[in-house]
């Protein structure tokens, strides 16, 4: 499926929001994403490569694998991308462990039907938001995992949590969960250079200038009570009944397409 160069042919990604796009871009205008501008670099060597989008937010690990593989599999792919166990994460019952084997499966599967794979680790989430600190060695957990099944799997990480600038909060969008626009395009430029694509480098890793001085304490909490209002709350109130922010939606690219800034197709 390769070109016989360096470039691919047909790149697939499965996943949950981060890989649909959100935080870069909307409903309305469109998502891109990190997917998305992966593909971009993708077509900069290979203006041939073909690119399908098969996340849907709010998607767990067993749940990309179940619904997302086997259609993964079927557009066989010479290049994808696996990113998946934060939502996981996020619940009560979190295992790590069985995050791991679901992630590990999808590796496997891709792997060994030619594809070359590309995963990433996650940042310290209590470093972006104060209120997620106990979630700390989950992630821990989680990316020891992820490392285990990529190494057993010849599957290529972008180290996110390796390097400080991941956590800068103007990588993150205001509801501390999705990469904003910038951060979209460290994580597309992250895999570019983990996959060693001409012309990408270290520069994903640098930090970013200086910004706003730190704010003040009263101000600070001020933040925090409003995020918690405007989106922890609505998140944890989904959980109690029981729904997710991807009920009754599908993937925004289900076939294999030229990459370009298309309209999400989502069911409302």
């Amino acid at each position: 499926m390769s070109d016989g160069g360096s470039g691919y042919l047909r790149y697939v990604a499965l996943g949950d929001s981060q890989t649909e796009g959100l935080g870069d871009g909307d409903d309305v205008t469109g998502l891109r994403g990190c997917a998305d501008r992966f593909a971009e670099e993708l077509a900069k060597g290979s203006p041939d490569v073909l690119y399908a989008n098969l996340a849907v937010r709010g998607r767990l690990a067993g749940q990309v694998r179940a619904e997302q593989l086997p259609a993964a599999l079927a557009l066989r792919p010479d290049v994808a991308t696996v990113v998946a166990g934060m939502n996981d994460l996020l619940r009560p019952r979190f295992d790590a462990d069985e995050v791991g084997a679901h992630l590990e499966a999808m590796f496997a599967a891709l792997t060994g039907q030619g594809a070359r794979v590309a995963t990433v680790t996650f940042p310290d989430v209590g470093r972006i938001s104060p209120l997620a600190r106990p979630l700390g060695r989950r992630v821990l957990a989680l990316n020891s995992r992820i490392r285990e099944a990529a190494g057993r799997h010849g599957v290529v990480i972008a180290d996110m949590s390796a390097h400080e600038v991941v956590t800068d909060p103007r990588l993150w969008s205001p509801d501390r969960l999705h990469a904003s626009p910038l951060g979209h395009a460290r994580i597309a430029a992250a895999v570019a250079h983990a996959f060693g694509l001409p012309d990408s480098d270290e520069a994903w890793t640098l930090p970013l200038p200086p910004g706003a001085p730190v704010p003040t304490r009263l101000r600070a909490v001020g933040t925090e009570l409003r995020w918690v209002g405007g989106f922890l709350g609505p998140w944890l109130l989904r959980r109690v009944r029981g729904r997710s922010s991807g009920d009754g939606r599908r993937a925004k690219r289900p076939d294999l397409l030229p990459p370009g800034r298309l309209d999400s197709r989502v069911l409302d």
